[in-house]
């Protein structure tokens, strides 16, 4: 798709962020099934759950613009997909992989929380105020979840980690 308009730029960006839900979706599942504390593992297949829910949304979005949703790859989000499972592969023993997945996690939670923001931001642009306050839902989610990962890390897993 040439992108010859704002309009188009969103539409692509949407489309980027399409890919992204799916890859995460896909990643979060295998991410869960390593992770071995069960609030880690509660959190990340809830959060799997939502990252369903938002791709959803945005294939509402995409056909309300008569895009196709799978127009676009997310090539940075393989980047940290391919990342954190590298990281997985690299860390032994259960309280030091659950730290690291938080920590790879995050990274994807704030590169989904800059795509959401951006999303939004040109839907504002472009007065779509429905397409913005279904972007601004799920932009709460990925900062929701954020703040789980950072309350489980300092609560517990990191402590565990350290103490391995």
């Amino acid at each position: 798709m040439q992108i010859t308009s704002f309009s188009d730029m969103y539409i692509a960006e949407l489309q980027e962020l399409r890919d992204l839900e799916a890859q995460s979706s896909a990643a979060l599942m295998r991410i869960a099934n390593e992770a071995s504390h069960p609030s880690l593992q509660t959190a990340l297949m809830r959060h799997r759950r939502q990252s369903e829910m938002q791709g959803q949304r945005l294939d509402t979005l995409l056909q309300k613009r008569g895009a196709n949703p799978r127009e676009h790859t997310d090539q940075a989000m393989q980047a940290l997909v391919k990342e954190t499972d590298k990281m997985v592969a690299l860390v032994n023993g259960d309280d030091l992989r659950d730290a690291a997945l938080i920590a790879s996690v995050q990274r994807i939670e704030h590169y989904e929380i800059a795509a959401y923001g951006t999303v939004a931001a040109l839907a504002g642009q472009l007065d779509f105020r429905d397409d913005q306050k279904l972007l601004h839902e799920s932009l709460e989610e990925e900062k929701e979840m954020d703040l789980l990962l950072t309350r489980l890390a300092k609560g517990e897993i990191n402590q565990d980690a350290l103490a391995a």
